[in-house]
């Protein structure tokens, strides 16, 4: 019970990158950086960045990243850049330059002009030219942009995976330190209804002096005050819970919103305990012990 106080001076994890990753690959022509990067977050929550062209792939991002992940405030950046083929479709606008051609001819003719009209003469007059974008399928476009994502997002998981084992030994070590309080609270409940059981009697003997003590009245306040203190139930509950704790933890799956639930009811015995406490000794633990408490249900906020 002795070393837990040394646990209080573990960080914490809040708000803080819990993942990160980045892809950069030149597919069909197109240079396609994906970024992903996560922070702490009770829920799933998503935003994009992408090109004004690509909105489309927004939704189509969420959809992926909310299939590898539950938890995390997650921001996805995707750049697509052309660098071996041009997106747009240059032509000459043959009926304009013929409209040209004729006019400038027919100017020629009236005014008796040199016809001097040359192609290079011609491109300088306006609306010779259209620049329309070529089409592009989406679904290629998407196919190519989430076969980057798919590298970025196998870097994003290894660091999140990397930052859980850090946040789970950290909660293990701080379920330890609550299982050894309550022991010790185990330890002094008794301790602390006989301590009330001798307190008793010599109050009585100092108020009633040479009078007889009723032995029996003092065994009956000393049950009474045993019963009203009793936490039996309480700590084998929180024991319950620390098993279930550790249980959830090695499961390989997301447990983060049942740990959610599971913290509450840690609070609930923990209150229990001390709304019964009429030992100091017993008090401070119960302190130590929603302190712990505390910075475990910090941490699985974290926690998928």
């Amino acid at each position: 019970y002795g070393d837990h106080r040394d646990l209080h001076s573990f960080p914490t994890r809040r708000s803080s990158d819990l993942g990160f990753g980045r892809a950069e690959e030149i597919i069909s022509g197109r240079d396609i950086i994906v970024e992903i990067r996560s922070v702490n977050h009770r829920y799933f929550e998503f935003s994009a960045r992408v090109p004004r062209a690509y909105g489309y792939l927004e939704e189509k991002l969420k959809s992926y990243i909310s299939g590898k992940i539950s938890r995390g405030k997650v921001e996805v950046s995707v750049t697509v850049t052309a660098v071996e083929t041009s997106d747009a479709l240059i032509e000459v606008n043959k009926s304009v330059a013929k409209g040209y051609v004729d006019a400038l001819r027919s100017a020629n003719e009236e005014l008796g002009l040199t016809d001097d009209l040359t192609l290079s003469k011609l491109i300088r007059l306006p609306d010779i030219f259209s620049v329309r974008k070529n089409a592009e399928d989406e679904e290629v476009i998407w196919n190519d942009v989430k076969t980057v994502a798919d590298k970025a997002s196998d870097c994003f998981i290894k660091m999140r995976e990397t930052e859980g084992e850090k946040m789970k030994e950290d909660v293990l070590e701080r379920a330890d330190a609550i299982e050894e309080m309550v022991f010790e609270i185990e330890r002094l409940s008794p301790i602390s209804a006989e301590s009330y059981r001798n307190k008793l009697y010599a109050r009585l003997c100092e108020v009633l002096a040479d009078k007889n003590i009723d032995e029996q009245r003092i065994v009956t306040e000393a049950a009474i005050f045993a019963d009203k203190t009793a936490v039996a139930e309480e700590t084998v509950r929180l024991k319950s819970h620390l098993k279930q704790l550790n249980d959830m933890l090695s499961l390989g799956e997301p447990v983060g919103r049942k740990l959610d639930f599971l913290i509450q009811e840690f609070n609930r015995e923990a209150n229990t305990i001390g709304s019964k406490a009429q030992d100091i000794a017993i008090t401070k633990l119960v302190v130590d012990l929603k302190s712990e408490i505390e910075k475990i249900r910090e941490q699985i906020q974290n926690i998928e």
